[in-house]
Order: structure tokens, then sequence, then C-alpha cells
């Protein structure tokens, strides 16, 4: 009963067993100890053309020899299959062969077919499993799987447990300019990685060889032009159940915008740590005259709003200061302040370097550029000399102005931006408008808090105090100190027009600091002499005129301008002057120009 009731339960294991096997989307079967064939599954049975009767469907041993089936296979792979089956019933050891079986219509098929020993609990063999691949099947799986992948904008390579190059796909042999055959020859490891890369590529390999977990590394590659690039490497392991090692799969990803756009940045971060590191405290605005304080009064009102100012003066008076007063005074004092000199750029640039560029958008955009718009968003964009923007580039800004919006070149995507804008320039943009040369709109858009700064013949009781600044800072600079100041050098600095203003002041006192060979300050009355005859006569007249008969001068252009300041007719033109400079003398002189409308021309 005993031996009854195991071979019941044997037949009920191997009845499971069928019915498991026949469900399994593969061409599976078993064996007898000694090899006979005694099922095949449903796939199996198909492919043969058996019918549904048939006793290897049903699982009945027919009691034939296992070699008695080679005949399925094609004569010219039987004798190899013989032997090495043969092989693995002498040994009991799994073994796997390659053939072609002929299917119900009289064709051949590739098969791999792999055979592993079932045992029991006391080690006894019971029966042999077996597993047929369809080659054809594989390779066609195999081919879709390299189509798709040669569809990926990532360079994708497999390698083996070693390292062996297997396969890469369209975009990483491209990149290399190799075919299959020539990248699978390379053997040098990392032979494309940059030499400064190789050693962290190493070491990052050797991590997820023994981690076995998947990690990401930035390295750059060398194309098929000896050039660099940036790629993000994903290196992914794939092991068999005892956790051994069978494929490496590598995605690399090409990040060299990313890669540019952050240097780029990092080198924008360093100009203005550089830049702010070099700003003059707002403490360095010298002078307690009139003038001064009048600007500086206008600078504490305005400085709290999100008002755009246009700052005007004569070179050298220190707009870009005031500009920087007016940026650390308002909300936006923790963000970038950048200042952009519009007359030192040349005009096939200036959009550029205003507003970015896509890649593309002209011969040399090799990447994406962040223009100085967006690399001041939230913070205050300083447009030095904005007179001598070009024409289309002042409707870019007039744009940004209206709509607070700017467009890179090459792109048509708008891109809001918040920055407060001030702007600075020696021009009569007035003038220029009339000439055709700055628009009109984009002056009103400009001008709504303007600006004068007096230039230094205007503040002359400033003078002493910024000699006696520059020679402390200048002399500490250089290891001097000074006693005194000589008495000439100082009625000669007060005397001189400074047709080059502040500016002009700093350098001569700086030359003088560092030539000096005595402790008491002097300056070479011939270096004054010699530039203030470097004036335009027009210039130095003027600064006579307006030194001693100033209202005079001015009355007599208005009488033969009737009245008329601006223009290439207006006094403005005539003397020489900024329409916003004479208007202002207009103002500080009480003189009114109205009177001189009625006089006939």
């Amino acid at each position: 009963m005993t031996i009854l009731a195991a071979s019941e339960q044997q037949s009920s294991l191997e009845a499971q067993l069928q019915a498991t096997l026949n469900v399994i989307p593969a061409y599976t079967w078993y064996a007898a100890p000694s090899g006979a064939l005694t099922f095949v599954n449903a796939r199996i049975a198909d492919y043969l053309g058996l019918p549904t009767d048939h006793p290897l469907r049903l699982g009945i041993d027919l009691g034939a020899a296992w070699d008695s089936h080679l005949s399925l296979l094609h004569p010219d792979d039987q004798e190899e299959t013989r032997r090495v089956w043969s092989t693995c019933l002498r040994t009991g050891n799994a073994g796997e062969v390659t053939f072609r079986v002929r299917d119900g219509q009289g064709g051949y098929r590739w098969f791999l077919s792999r055979a592993e020993p079932l045992r029991g609990a006391e080690g006894t063999l019971l029966h042999w499993i077996g597993v047929n691949f369809d080659i054809e099947e594989l390779r066609r799986s195999e081919l879709e799987l390299r189509q798709m992948l040669d569809f990926a904008p990532q360079l994708i390579a497999v390698y083996g447990p070693k390292r062996e190059r297997l396969y890469a796909n369209r975009v990483a042999l491209e990149y290399v300019s190799l075919s299959l055959d020539q990248w699978r020859e390379v053997r040098a490891p990392g032979e494309f990685v940059h030499p400064d890369d190789r050693r962290r590529e190493l070491a990052y390999f050797e991590r997820a060889l023994t981690s076995g977990s998947p990690d990401q590394l930035e390295l750059r590659l060398r194309g098929a032009d000896g050039s660099y690039r940036w790629f993000l490497a994903r290196y992914d392991a794939v092991r068999d159940e005892q956790g051994h090692i069978l494929r490496w799969h590598v995605a690399l990803t090409d990040i060299e915008d990313r890669k540019r756009a952050e240097d780029k940045l990092q080198q924008e971060n360093a100009a203005l740590r550089e830049e702010i590191n070099q700003i003059p405290r707002l403490e360095e605005i010298i002078g307690s005259s009139g003038p001064l304080q009048k600007v500086l009064a206008q600078v504490r009102k305005v400085a709290p709003t999100d008002s755009t100012v246009l700052i005007v003066g004569e070179t050298g008076t220190g707009k870009e200061l005031i500009a920087r007063a007016i940026h650390q005074g308002s909300r936006r004092a923790a963000r970038a302040f950048i200042a952009v000199n519009c007359g030192a750029i040349p005009a096939s640039l200036i959009a550029s370097e205003l507003f970015g560029h896509e890649k593309g958008a002209f011969t040399g955009a090799t990447h994406r550029r962040l223009g100085r718009f967006e690399t001041a968003n939230g913070g205050t964009i300083f447009l030095d000399e904005v007179g001598d923007l070009p024409a289309d580039t002042q409707i870019a800004l007039l744009r940004v102005l209206q709509e607070r919006e700017i467009e890179r070149v090459g792109s048509d995507k708008p891109i809001p931006v918040d920055v407060r804008v001030l702007a600075a320039t020696h021009r009569d943009l007035e003038r220029s408008v009339s000439e055709g040369k700055f628009r009109e709109d984009l002056l009103y858009r400009l001008n709504v808090v303007p600006i004068e700064m007096p230039s230094l013949r205007e503040r002359r009781a400033d003078i002493p105090l910024l000699v006696e600044y520059f020679i402390a800072r200048f002399g500490k600079k250089v290891g001097k100190r000074f006693s005194s100041i000589a008495q000439n050098t100082m009625d000669l600095l007060r005397a001189y027009p400074w047709p080059g203003n502040v500016r002009e002041l700093q350098n001569v006192i700086e030359r003088a600091v560092i030539l000096s060979d005595s402790d008491i300050f002097a300056v070479d009355q011939a270096w004054l002499k010699r530039e203030a005859s470097d004036v335009p006569r027009s210039g130095a007249a003027l600064s006579g005129v307006l030194l001693a008969h100033e209202k005079e001068a001015i009355e007599a252009a208005l009488a033969q301008t009737h009245g008329r300041v601006s223009g290439p007719h207006g006094a403005a033109a005539k003397l020489g002057l900024p329409t916003s400079t004479l208007d202002s003398k207009i103002k500080r002189l009480r003189i009114n120009k109205y009177r001189f409308k009625s006089q006939p021309s």
C-alpha cells in the first residue's frame, strides 16, 4: 500500500508538472533518467505537428531509447547532439547544444537546447528537464532591441563581465566614428575617456563592481574630431542567481551644454564677486558742495523705488558710482548689480551680450548663453553709454522696459525678467533724437527720473576733500605717507578746469603719489598745463565764458535761437552743452527762456 501510494503521488506530481509546462510560453520537455523523451509541452507539440492524442503530449513513456528521437533533427546536427547528450547521461551534469529541428511542414529552425537534471532528496536522478530556445526569435528580439537602442539619444554600450566590448548603439559608434567591429577591437579600458577623468572612472567602476548597485559619474569622452564633451555615465550590472556579473550596461547622456552653462555661471559669479570687492563704498562719494548734495538727495528719494533712472553728465563725473548708490539703497541690494558699457561692445554682439543667444543662433554660437538681463534677474542692470546702442537693440530694450520680457537671439520665446534698469550717458540724447540716432519713445522710457551729475568745475569746493581722499587712498596702496600738501599745488588744482572731471583728478593724484620723493605732496605744474592745452579750443573757451559770464552767454544764445534750447539750432548746440545740462543751468540761474520767444527772427 505504501508503494502504491507513493506511485500515485508521483503520478499526481508529474501531472501537475505537465500542466505547468503546457502553459509556459517556451519550448519545454522532460525525459526519463535514461534520456528517453517522455513529455513535450504544447508549444513543442504544435511546432512538431503532433496530434492532440499523441503519447508525448500526454506524458506516456513510449519506452523508446532517447536517441530514437534524433530523427527529428537535421541530419548534419545529429552527431554533435548525440555526443553532448551522451556526456550528460554519463556524468549526470547539465548540458546544452544547438541544433535544427524539423517542424510539421518539413522546414527547419535553429534552437539552443539546455537540459538540467532533476534529483530527489537522496540525490537520485528523477527526470531531465529541458528548455529549447528559438535562436531566430532570440536574434529577432536582439535585433529589435538594438533598433530601439539605436533610436535612443544616449550613448549606450554593453560589456562582458570583464569589460569586454560586446555592443554599442548607433549614436555611440557615430560619436567615436567607428564600426561595431572596430569598436570591439579596442582593448585599452578608458581609451576614449579624458586623461584627467580616467582615474575617477576606474575608481567608480571598482565601486560599482563591489557594491553591485548602479551609480553615475560625470566624465569627458573624446569624439571623432579629437575634442572632448561632458557626459553623465551610468553603469548597471546584470547578475545571475549566484550574484555573478553577466553583463555591464552603460548609458551616457550628453551634458556638455549644462556643463558650459555651469562654467559660465561660475565665471560670472566669480566676476561678480571680484566686481563686488572692487566696488567703492558709498562714503567714497566725496564732497559737500551744493550741486553734489542735490544729487545725493535725489538718490535717497529714488533708490527705494523701482523707477528707471537716467543719469547724464560729462565723462568722469561718477555716473556709475551714483548708479551703485541707487542699487545699494534699493530693496534689490542683496541681488546682482550688472554694469554693461554699451559703447565698448561691438554693435554685432551687443544684443547677444544683453539678451543672450540660443545654440546655433549665429556662427560661433556653439552653446546657449545667458545674457546680462537674465544674469541680473531680481537685481539691477546699469547700461552705461546707453546713447551708443544700435537701432535694433534700442527696439529690444524698449520692449524690456514696456513688457518686462526678453527674447534670446535665435529664439522667439519670450522670457520674463524682473530687472531694474539704470542708464547713463554723456551724450545729448535729445539732439540724438532730432538727428534720428536715438528713439524718442526709448528716451521717454529711460528718462523717468533724470539725475544730472555736476562737473568738477561746478563743484570746485569739493576739490580739497577729493585731493585728501585720493592722497590717502593711493598713499596706502604704495606705502607712502604725506605730512602736508603744498599750497601752490592746491591752488593749481583748484584753478584747473578739469575737462576729465573726477577721473582726471584721480589719475593726476595717483601719478603724483607714485612719483613723489618728499613727504610734502606736490603736483608738477607742467602736467596740468600740457593737459589743459589738449582741451578743444571751443571747450576751453566755453569753460571760460561759463566761469566768468555764464548767465550772459546763455541769455545771448537764447536770444539768437529765440528761446529754443534743444535741437541742432538750439542754444545747447550753440554752447556745446547737453540739453539737460543747459536746462539745469537755466533753472539754477533763474533765466526766463520764454521771454526770448517773442523776439522777431
